[in-house]
């Protein structure tokens, strides 16, 4: 209980210091109210999985995944998805979607390695209703080179926009906001099912990934295992939706930047040898 508490409250001060410090540095009160939902939604996902809860996961999924795509995408109109990443950045800003990346997927990694993906996410949030929790096959690593396809894809279609620079840019931004969500869930979904995986799309497909390895390999939260307590029974592995070997503890461990800390592993360990 202490020892959850504890990381829960750690994880809060960190989304309270960003909020405050982009609060006073912008002078919008909206950063404020912003990181201050994300980091308590997080702290609360966090500690209700270290306690064991069935569905705490899954309660943050909802909480952060909607108001990402619903308050901020559909009615605030803003693309935080890749598109709007690089939009931002050919603008010469540094606000909305830029700060999104910047906390959730290029520094925060750092800290707390690629939690947004099992806990934030607005498109796994969908696929981890879909019945594939644990994957039937091994991961085709082939398929992995799409990602970064997916990532070129994205900065080329930005860069278009500037070069040839149609009218109401805008309006095509928040279309291509729908667009890709949209594209995103219906490849989800089909990869879900032809692969026996609702991680699918994260394994193969996903651009963000491209930012999020690099930085998760150095990540400060990490799931280690006790060797001493450990009985290699293999449950953890069949049950790491990503694949991941825990088994490890080298920063080389196999899938080891792939980890999202769902801590599947932890609730089937038998003795406890698993811990973040």
């Amino acid at each position: 209980m202490k020892k959850a508490l504890i990381q829960a409250l750690a994880l809060f001060l960190i989304f309270a210091t960003i909020a405050v410090a982009l609060w006073l540095w912008s002078g919008s009160i909206f950063f404020l109210f912003n990181f201050l939902y994300i980091g308590s939604f997080l702290s609360l996902g966090i500690f209700l999985t270290i306690r064991g809860y069935k569905y705490s996961r899954l309660i943050v999924q909802l909480g952060v995944g909607l108001y990402m795509l619903v308050f901020l995408g559909l009615l605030q109109r803003e693309n935080m998805q890749l598109e709007g990443f690089f939009y931002f950045l050919f603008l010469g800003v540094f606000q909305a979607a830029v700060i999104h990346y910047t906390v959730a997927k290029i520094a925060g990694p750092l800290v707390f390695g690629r939690g947004w993906c099992g806990y934030a996410c607005w498109t796994a949030m969908v696929l981890d209703f879909l019945p594939y929790k644990v994957p039937e096959k091994p991961r085709v690593v082939k398929l992995e080179k799409i990602r970064y396809l997916m990532f070129v894809l994205s900065l080329f279609f930005v860069a278009s926009l500037f070069v040839f620079k149609p009218d109401s840019l805008e309006m095509i931004m928040f279309i291509s906001f729908i667009a890709g969500n949209l594209l995103y869930y219906a490849s989800g979904i089909w990869l879900a099912y032809r692969f026996k995986d609702n991680r699918a799309f994260c394994k193969y497909v996903c651009p963000i990934t491209v930012f999020l390895k690099p930085a998760c390999y150095f990540s400060i939260t990490r799931i280690k295992v006790d060797d001493g307590k450990c009985i290699h029974c293999g449950k953890c592995l069949k049950v790491c939706p990503m694949n991941v070997d825990m088994l490890n503890n080298s920063r080389r461990r196999k899938n080891g930047t792939e980890c999202i800390l769902c801590m599947a592993c932890i609730k089937v360990c038998p003795k406890s040898a698993l811990k973040m």
